[in-house]
């Protein structure tokens, strides 16, 4: 279905259309009311007063219209910067705006955020950042798992057993809510923008995308940006979708076209996407002057465009104001504004104190103790990590209904006809960790994704956001890369830059290493410490099958974003077999094991080096007598420093060992903790080991050489013990 620009405004041109006059009247009041406060930003950054302002001028008419096309607190909203307008429509207030404006302690940010990144948790207006494209999936996220409440109601409450350590929350939903999300035309050649509509369209999910297009990305004209110069043309193709291009200026048009696609999305047809076309009257932002590359004519050729003109020319040629109640009415915002601006700049500022507020949660930290609990095998029957994992997460799943995986092939069969049948016997991963899941909980609960690494990521941070626990898998570290844009900029970031308003909670699983024999560079990448180096997300490792199945579950349900890294070569090895602990058994974060006791030297390790400083470490008490202290870290953020410190000051020799390269890698940040902090203690240097600076190899030779050996690891504590 399709919607052009001539039908939305014949239908709508020569009249009020379904607006009653009060309506039309609050209509443009919130135009007007937009259009000044980004003129006193414009005002107070002139001033030096806040040190930031992009504006939303020329997209008014859009943006009001979908906010009154919708509703606030029922409806979700992911929003980009310029949507100013649309943030007035659903309720938030000026003075709002402008406390963010002003770096105040803001109720949407507490002044983490620049201005213009809308935020409410009442109105459901979700933090976004400053990144583009990015909040598309997460509103794919959300409305998937609004639909999954939607289905399951059960799944909502909090109605879960006694003497339960995760406090499960209530979740609101509406079996016809909506998803709004928007961005500039620019951002429409993120890849983002299209695994979002490629998402939304595969599963008809009621997401509306408006286009809000202006012309231009900064100084790029569109002709330069997209193909042919007109983004409707490129995407009309896709199935199930609402389709409507609109002169976004005017205001009718423009608001009968959102009614549309609310409508078409309400009903359960599918997504929208709301092309509307816009103006830019005012520079890209206060710090670009749009004067260098675009000529005065055309700047002419917009301001005879201009929504807030065509808008109030309208209003007094229908009666429906006169020219005293359109002036009072610009004097009474005027002076709003004022008022605001004026409340925003003597609002208190921000505690220097709460800087690490909301960094991780404040609620079932899984560093604290209610994760310790002790192991209850039903047997003695040892499994490896791999059947651990699967194990838990089928525990797990039978608890808590909210839990859903996917990810590129974790389902058993996306044709599940064919596994019911039994035709097919079923995938359930590459490493098959995820076997069976679906055929016990079904195809809403386990799926598999599109080949696409930030589409997972980013729709697992609207389900999250929306109250889901997505447990998710990154098939290989190796191609963990595209999502890091979304992990490094989104996922790590929601709570903080938020205030604590929105959160994300949800676990990545990601085989990581080498050791494989023939794993080559895009097999056997490890780079932890690219990601311990991101504040807001916690880094497991475990090195055995006991430990794999305590963290995972403490990963679960604890209320922190997760990455929990599998080593591919320990998944089925004879070292770390253990009987399964229990549906109940959990590890807190940040606690280390002594995988071996010993009073000569410490070596602290993590992952598939663990079991080779063992056997490193039992050559070198039999060949020379001295006795290494290993200590699995399990845990790489937080890391359990008071462990490391306790075994060095008793040994006064260390050595870190990990699988990365040696050079940058997360054994640089501990040795220099260790050599700033136990410098006393210390009858020998810090020592590192690790792999050459350079890729894993096909050849296994290669492969040998490069990683580290036990060879390697005897050489060095027999060094240091000599030292």
């Amino acid at each position: 279905m399709t919607a052009g620009v001539s039908t939305a405004q014949q239908n709508t041109a020569d009249s009020t259309g379904p607006l009653t006059h009060h309506e039309l009247i609050r209509f443009y009041r919130l135009m007007y009311l937009s259009r000044k406060t980004d003129d006193r930003e414009i005002l107070l950054k002139r001033q030096q007063k806040i040190f930031f302002q992009i504006s939303c001028a020329g997209h008014e008419a859009l943006l009001v219209a979908a906010g009154m096309a919708m509703r606030p607190g029922y409806d979700w909203f992911f929003p980009y910067y310029r949507d100013r307008a649309l943030a007035l429509a659903l309720g938030q207030t000026v003075t709002d705006q402008l406390l963010q404006a002003v770096g105040a302690d803001d109720p949407g940010s507490g002044g983490r955020q620049m201005p213009s990144h809308w935020t409410s948790k009442p109105l459901h207006l979700v933090s976004p950042s400053s990144a583009t494209a990015t909040q598309l999936l997460h509103a794919v996220g959300c409305a998937e798992a609004g639909r999954y409440f939607a289905q399951r109601p059960q799944a909502a409450t909090g109605s879960y057993g006694e003497g339960d350590y995760r406090r499960f929350k209530d979740v609101s939903f509406q079996p016809d809510e909506v998803v709004y999300t928007s961005l500039g035309e620019g951002s429409t050649s993120q890849g983002e923008f299209w695994e979002a509509l490629n998402t939304a369209s595969n599963s008809k999910l009621p997401v509306i995308f408006v286009v809000e297009d202006n012309g231009y990305a900064i100084s790029t004209p569109v002709e330069t940006n997209t193909p042919g110069g007109n983004i409707s043309r490129l995407v009309a193709n896709f199935p199930n979708f609402f389709f409507a291009e609109v002169d976004g200026t005017d205001a009718l048009a423009s608001y009968a076209v959102m009614q549309q696609a609310v409508a078409w999305c309400r009903a359960g047809n599918g997504p929208a996407l709301v092309h509307g076309h816009v103006i830019r009257p005012y520079s890209h932002a206060l710090s670009d002057d749009e004067r260098w590359y675009r000529h005065a004519s055309e700047l002419e050729a917009d301001a005879l465009r201009d929504p807030i003109a065509r808008m109030g020319v309208l209003l007094l040629q229908q009666g429906v104001l006169t020219e005293a109640e359109l002036d009072a009415m610009h004097r009474d915002i005027k002076q709003e504004v004022r008022d605001a601006a004026d409340t925003a700049l003597a609002a208190p500022l921000p505690r220097v104190e709460d800087i690490e507020r909301h960094v991780y949660s404040e609620d079932l930290q899984p560093t604290t103790a209610v994760f310790r609990t002790e192991p209850q095998p039903r047997d003695k029957a040892e499994h490896t990590i791999a059947d651990s994992i699967n194990q838990t997460l089928r525990e797990e799943m039978r608890r808590d209904e909210r839990i859903v995986i996917f990810g590129e092939d974790v389902a058993d069969a996306s044709r599940d006809e064919h596994l019911r049948s039994g035709a097919v016997k079923g995938k359930g991963g590459v490493f098959k960790i995820t076997s069976g899941l679906q055929l016990e909980f079904g195809s809403d609960r386990v799926f598999n994704s599109p080949l696409a690494e930030a589409n997972i990521t980013g729709r697992a941070v609207g389900m999250a956001v929306r109250g889901l626990k997505p447990v998710v898998e990154i098939q290989f570290f190796d191609y963990i890369w595209p999502a890091m844009h979304q992990m490094r900029n989104e996922l790590s970031n929601i709570r903080w830059r938020s205030n604590g308003n929105h959160t994300a909670p949800l676990v990545m699983r990601v085989p990581i290493g080498g050791y494989l024999t023939g794993g080559s560079i895009y097999h056997s990448q490890s780079g932890e410490s690219i990601f311990t180096h991101t504040p807001g997300v916690r880094v497991v490792m475990p090195s055995n099958a006991q430990d794999a199945a305590g963290l995972l579950r403490t990963a679960i349900r604890c209320d922190d974003p997760v990455l929990f890294l599998e080593h591919k070569r320990l998944y089925r090895e004879s070292y770390g077999r253990a009987p399964y602990p229990g549906p109940e058994y959990a590890i807190p974060f940040g606690k280390a094991t002594i995988a071996r006791p010993g009073g000569d030297l410490t070596l602290v390790t993590y992952g598939a080096v663990g079991p080779r400083a063992l056997q490193a470490a039992q050559r070198l008490a039999r060949e020379t007598g001295v006795e290494a202290e290993v200590i699995d870290l399990r845990s790489l953020s937080p890391y359990d420093f008071e462990a490391v410190a306790a075994s060095v000051r008793k040994t006064s020799r260390v050595i870190v060992a990990h699988e990365d390269m040696r050079s940058w890698g997360f054994g640089a940040e501990l040795a220099a903790r260790i050599a700033d902090e136990l410098f006393h203690d210390l009858d020998a240097p810090v020592r590192r080991v690790g792999a050459r600076d350079t890729f894993v190899a096909y050849q296994p030779i290669l492969e040998d050489a490069i990683l580290p050996q036990p060879d390697d690891l005897f050489q060095a504590m027999a060094d240091l013990a000599a030292f």
